[in-house]
């Protein structure tokens, strides 16, 4: 199958990080179009759960493009901080993702042991069309704990400090691969496929 006789979905992200994650795991059944290549703008993120929030990116970019689309929203959840960084993750401090992961280690300054556990969410949202009222909706979780200093170059966001359950290695150490087959939106987006082949 070429690419042009795969359906085409647009996926409601400007995050180049996020956007590779999901070809990786997402392109060889359809044909994925960043929304940034068909003029779409991003949306306020006005939702006070992850769940609102994607369901808003999936909509504008539908109503954008009239075609399939997919969005997620993620974050980091640290129970110790009462949840954040969480719904602001990616504007913790307003300064992109270096500034967002020194924010964390300062915030959690006063925190050892079970106190640096934490975990990734994600979200994620297939809408057939803008008035779709039965989206398909699926979450992944991926449990670790926020080290005490960042490693590693790959991945973004907080990849760095993230030490996930089970492993010696930060996030950001991993393989695409490796972590494509383990992290939060790999679950969701498995997740997901399952359902659409229901």
């Amino acid at each position: 199958m070429t690419s042009l006789d795969k359906p085409q979905l647009v996926i409601a992200s400007h995050n180049q990080g996020k956007i590779k994650e999901f070809h990786e795991v997402l392109g060889e059944r359809w044909q994925i179009r960043p929304q940034a290549d068909l003029g779409v703008s991003e949306v306020a993120e006005t939702g006070l759960t992850f769940i609102e929030n994607a369901l808003i990116k999936a909509r504008h970019a539908c109503t954008a493009t009239g075609c399939a689309a997919l969005a997620d929203d993620s974050g980091l959840v640290v129970p110790v901080l009462g949840g954040d960084p969480g719904l602001r993750s990616a504007r913790y401090s307003g300064e992109g993702d270096l500034r967002n992961n020194a924010l964390l280690l300062e915030n959690m300054t006063q925190y050892s042991g079970d106190q640096r556990a934490g975990f990734y969410i994600a979200v994620v949202v297939f809408l057939r069309h803008a008035d779709d009222p039965t989206p398909i909706i699926a979450e992944g979780r991926w449990y670790g704990r926020i080290a005490e200093a960042p490693r590693g170059e790959g991945g973004f966001g907080y990849d760095p400090l993230f030490i996930p359950e089970g492993s010696r290695r930060h996030a950001a150490e991993l393989t695409a691969e490796e972590k494509n087959r383990v992290s939060h939106r790999a679950k969701a987006v498995h997740s997901l496929i399952k359902q659409l082949q229901i």
